[in-house]
Parts: C-alpha cells; structure tokens; sequence
C-alpha cells in the first residue's frame, strides 16, 4: 500500500492552520497577536520603492537630524501595515465567512526608526449583525520594543453570517 493510500485522501480545504470559526463564535475581547519585527533599513528601501514617497525625513540622515529627529523616520503606512489582519491568525480563524475589509482609521502617535522591534495586534471591540452579514470593528495597536504606543486605530471587518 502507497503512503498516500495509508494516510487516506487529502483534502487541501482541511489543511488549516487553526480551526476555522464562524461570525457567531468571536467574541468581544479575542485579541489576534502577530509576531515582533524588526523594522530594518531594508525594510524602508523597499517601502520607498513601492510607496514612491521620496520624501527625504524617510531615508536622508543628515536631513532628518537637521529637522529634530533622531534618525529618519519609518513611513507611517509602513508601520500601519504592521497591522494588516493577515501578519496575525485572524484570517485563518474566520476562514470562509470573510467578505471584505470594510475600512480602516488610525493614528501614529510615535516615530519608529530602522531598529526598532514592533508588535502589532487586534482586538475584537465590537461584533454587530447586519442581515446576512456580520460586523467585526477591532482596535489595532503597534507597541516598539520600549512598550510605548506607536500607533492605535481600528479596522471594519465584514463576514457572512450563518445564522443570517
């Protein structure tokens, strides 16, 4: 008997990283935690390159330390992709109900520089029923390795209901 055959068939959709959940089954409080990071200088090379933001607070030293800052300054969205739901398990735990990434708001509360450890997570604050669908709104937060507040907000998750 083949190896495959012992195992029994694989079905790639029960190849999951966590039990998939449902809208019914969050709760007001779960908080979805993403590994710490590092931000490196490479990590800005390749933000700059992307975002076309050439502003020279984001890569020009003398610049950035003649205009107060300590060193230059991670762009602010690259930070706020730090709490993109897909760094942390929450996407993998609503599986199949997701439907869309309704909106996202924040604040940048602290410069980050090249250096510095981030640890980004969410927190469910509120889950609503719309019809069909559900509400997910969570708190986002981006602490750095000091534990200071670098960045807070909030994203809207949309889901599918199964009790809808």
């Amino acid at each position: 008997m083949s190896d495959a055959a012992a195992l029994g068939a694989f079905d790639p959709n029960e190849h999951r990283m966590v039990p998939a959940r449902t809208f019914e089954e969050l709760k007001v409080g779960e908080v979805f935690r993403a590994p710490s990071r590092t931000v490196t200088d490479a990590h800005g090379s390749a933000f700059q390159a992307i975002s076309a933001d050439n502003h020279p607070v984001h890569y020009d030293v003398e610049w950035a330390r003649a205009h107060g800052h300590s060193a230059p300054v991670v762009h602010g969205l690259q930070v706020l992709a730090f709490t993109a739901p897909g760094a942390t398990l929450f996407p993998h735990v609503i599986g199949d109900v997701f439907v869309r990434f309704d909106s996202l708001a924040c604040r940048f509360l602290g410069e980050v520089h090249a250096g510095d450890t981030l640890y980004s997570q969410l927190q469910i604050t509120e889950l609503v029923t719309q019809g069909t669908e559900g509400r997910v709104k969570t708190a986002v937060s981006v602490r750095n390795q000091r534990g200071e507040l670098v960045l807070d907000g909030e994203h809207i998750y949309v889901l599918k209901r199964q009790s809808a």
